[in-house]
């Protein structure tokens, strides 16, 4: 049943903790695509997954291209504020990708674009707030994931 959560170029290492045990919890696979904003024995990392780390599954990946080369033909949704279908409408199956893009500035445009029938967003029912937290949308999308299959 496992799901496949995949972070292109993370930002925050608690972030990215908290994602990495999550993973753990949900049965997941972690996919950590380079450049990252930390190393990846930061401290705060380490923190936020306590010592869960060690027992992940994760795959890194030098670049985004590394890993579309590597992950081609596997089933993937997109989260990004600018989709247009709610997480919730996703066809979750067993073994899915479901790919987060950086804190500052989400997925790159040309996978958006790229990817523009396979985009989706958490709803947001306030004006005053543009996204949520990474680890917050990881974790709501997983268990709407779960919930489904």
């Amino acid at each position: 049943m496992p799901l496949n959560i995949v972070l292109i170029e993370p930002e925050i290492p608690n972030n990215t903790g908290n994602i990495g045990r999550l993973s753990l919890a949900s049965g997941s696979r972690l996919h950590l695509v380079k450049p990252f904003g930390f190393e990846i024995d930061d401290t705060r990392l380490k923190r936020a997954g306590l010592d869960y780390w060690k027992h992940l599954e994760v795959i890194y990946y030098d670049n985004i291209e590394a890993f579309f080369s590597i992950n081609k033909d596997k089933k993937m949704a997109f989260l990004s504020s600018h989709g247009t279908k709610n997480h919730w409408d996703i066809p979750f199956e067993d073994d899915m990708f479901l790919v987060f893009g950086k804190e500052s500035v989400g997925l790159p445009k040309s996978l958006t674009e790229k990817h523009a029938n396979q985009l989706y967003k958490i709803p947001l029912y306030s004006e005053h707030v543009r996204s949520l937290n990474l680890a917050n949308a990881v974790a709501i999308v997983v268990y709407e994931g779960i919930k489904s299959l």
